[in-house]
């Protein structure tokens, strides 16, 4: 076996004969010699006009064959007669915390506020329908999380704090396509996910563990101070070792915390709007041709970052060939997300583009707060900030919505662009409702990144409102060895709802992190 490196344009990139060509010319072979070419990392780098392919890939030569990969290292043992642990929460960090515990040698018990991911389904096409949010099952809550109807997104920065590759192969065993192991920013696709995450409560069950659905956790059972179980919706109780993993819209778990006296603090987020373009555009400016994609190429992407004020501004969550989707929890209030399904292949494509805001800044931002130095003041200034969402879009789930130039030009639209929306758009004067504190450093970010990307400020773009649950407002604290709660023996909060991951592989890692640490508690 041989293993090169090479950087192809798209067309010798695509496929596998124009590939072997390619590695036949660099090895000086016959073409006949090769058996066959693996590809084991790929990234696209569009940075200069001539977009360029980076591979590396393993040559088989002579009749020689490769390794194939076929996940059964992973491997789920029967629990049924372990002791147990309560994971609350069957989003991405629950659902690989439940199955870590497994390999360890513990009994996972899942209680999950919402119903099962095919229920959810079923859920949304109502509430596209109705324009009634079901407040336990929507777009933020049931299995698999936020994540399972937000385009399932794999990239992470969080390196550092676990194996990446080990949950891309555990999403693989359960039924993803492998690419998602070669790919620089892998996606699976909201199409894709439902199916295996519910592959993954199968297995759950299949070993000895417990998935329980319409099981929203009400409180803690504490003991001389100590966490030992959870009581859930309906009286319904269960014990062990909690692993909190609630995600970061569960705004009803941080209050019960707080009247609780379990130590809670708040911490910076990113608000704004989610901005949609038409994928073709993004296509032509990030790919520097007015033919855009062409033939070999996938939808373009583009990540945006500067700073305005002495505050970060960003783009967060891009979904190329994607939707907005509305992300409400619960009533009089108007939130969005974006999502794309595996071929990315809608015509539009959107990102959240989000301002920092810490919990200084909100006197700054003149919405009022009940108690602005209270761990859940961010809490509740995304609560105020939503329904203003909400009034804008005459108090429904129709996003209000302005064009990208109207918005920077403070000035009113009389028409919107076509949308992925399915819920429908207002037109409605952002710069008005909003806080000045946003608009101000939103129109100055993309002022810059229009500098660098000429066209990415356009008419032919739309601000809809509001993006607001990039991450958690609040942080539980834990220790950084255990992943305990410092003050409660226990509590093991972990992923985005705890406040100490962001995406789907980053919590995912943190939920093995800490079902770790119980299996250790355990003595397991």
């Amino acid at each position: 076996m041989t293993t090169l490196s090479l950087t192809l344009s798209p067309y010798q990139a695509s496929s596998d004969a124009t590939l072997r060509e390619v590695v036949a010319r660099e090895l000086a072979l016959p073409l006949e010699s090769i058996t066959s070419v693996v590809v084991r990392r790929r990234n696209i780098d569009a940075r200069q006009r001539r977009i360029l392919v980076n591979l590396s890939v393993e040559v088989y030569l002579d009749g020689e064959q490769p390794a194939v990969d076929d996940f059964s290292d992973l491997v789920y043992p029967d629990v049924s007669s372990a002791p147990s642990s309560v994971v609350v929460g069957a989003g991405p960090c629950g659902l690989f915390a439940a199955l870590r515990l497994i390999e360890l040698g513990v009994r996972p018990i899942v209680v999950e506020r919402g119903q099962d991911v095919m229920q959810r389904r079923r859920d949304l096409v109502q509430l596209e329908k109705s324009g009634i949010v079901d407040p336990e099952s929507n777009y933020s809550f049931g299995e698999g999380g936020a994540g399972a109807f937000s385009d399932g997104k794999l990239y992470t920065r969080s390196k550092k704090r676990g194996s990446v590759e080990k949950i891309l192969r555990v999403f693989c065993r359960f039924g993803a396509d492998p690419k998602i192991l070669i790919d620089a920013h892998p996606h699976i696709g909201t199409d894709k996910l439902p199916i295996i995450i519910r592959r993954m409560r199968e297995q759950i069950i299949a070993s000895g563990g417990e998935v329980h659905f319409a099981c929203r956790m009400e409180e803690l059972i504490l003991e001389r101070g100590e966490v030992r179980g959870v009581v859930c919706s309906g009286g319904r109780a269960f014990h062990g070792p909690v692993l909190l993993a609630t995600g970061h819209s569960a705004r009803d778990v941080y209050r019960y915390l707080h009247r609780a006296e379990i130590l809670i603090e708040a911490k910076p987020i990113a608000v704004g709007v989610r901005l949609e373009h038409p994928q073709s555009l993004i296509d032509e400016i990030r790919y520097h041709s007015p033919e855009g994609r062409g033939k070999y190429l996938p939808a373009a992407e583009y990540v945006y970052k500067a700073q305005a004020e002495g505050r970060g501004v960003y783009s967060f969550c891009m979904c190329p060939g994607g939707f907005v989707v509305p992300a409400s929890t619960g009533p009089e209030e108007t939130v969005v997300n974006g999502m794309s399904p595996a071929n990315r292949g809608s015509r539009w494509a959107n990102s959240g583009l989000v301002v920092e805001l810490h919990p200084e800044d909100i006197p700054a931002t003149g919405i009022q707060v009940e108690d602005s130095t209270s761990p859940l003041a961010l809490m509740q200034w995304c609560e105020a900030f939503e329904h203003k969402s909400y009034l804008a879009a005459n108090r429904s789930l129709r996003a209000p919505a302005q064009r990208m130039t109207d918005f920077v030009a403070r000035r009113h639209s009389s028409t919107l662009p076509s949308s992925s929306y399915t819920m429908g758009l207002t037109s409605s004067d952002l710069h008005e409702w909003m806080p000045d504190f946003i608009t101000r450093r939103l129109s100055a970010g993309f002022r810059a990144f229009d500098r660098t990307t000429r066209g990415f400020l356009t008419g032919e773009a739309q601000l809809i409102g509001v993006e607001s649950r990039t991450s958690s407002p609040v942080r539980i604290p834990r220790d950084r060895m255990t992943y305990a709660h410092p003050v409660v023996a226990g509590l093991y909060p972990a992923g985005e709802g705890a406040g100490f991951a962001g995406g789907i592989v980053s919590a995912a890692i943190d939920g093995e992190n800490a079902a770790q640490q119980i299996a250790l508690a355990l003595g397991r």
